[in-house]
């Protein structure tokens, strides 16, 4: 085999080894930093899972319509360090969100803060250039 086939050949391996990519997108991409939400619902059930984590809640609209809002945090690394683990949130937890909706309007938010019923709050957002605006108080 010459060196242009061995070349090839450990390209085409590399190629088919490699595991898939997982696409990542910026806030501002999924995001509508004009669109400021605040929730309050019920746990469904917390996602630990790269590249975002994800929490799904049960709200409770005024009229009575139960919605289930899907919340993306950080990835599971950031949370950890942040002393998160993935029994931070059992299911049947009520919690408090803000965040930013999708700008489909669909129920998922980027999520900035989450407050516990002992009124902690955790941050659950990404950082960093492209994370979203801050929230006011």
């Amino acid at each position: 085999m010459n060196g242009i086939a061995r070349i090839a050949a450990g390209a085409a391996a590399l190629t088919i080894l490699a595991p898939p990519s997982l696409a990542h997108h910026s806030f501002a991409s999924e995001f509508d930093a004009t669109r400021p939400v605040a929730l309050v619902g019920v746990v469904k059930r917390m996602q630990f899972s790269n590249p975002h984590s994800w929490i799904y809640i049960d709200v409770t609209t005024e009229a009575g319509e139960v919605q289930e809002w899907a919340i993306e945090g950080a990835a599971p690394n950031a949370l950890l360090r942040r002393g998160w683990n993935r029994n931070s949130l059992p299911a049947g937890t009520e919690i408090s969100v803000r965040g930013f909706q999708a700008r489909d309007r669909t129920r998922r938010a980027a999520g900035r803060d989450i407050r516990l019923p002992d009124g902690s709050e955790l941050f659950v957002g990404s950082t960093g250039v492209g994370a979203g605006p801050e929230l006011p108080d």
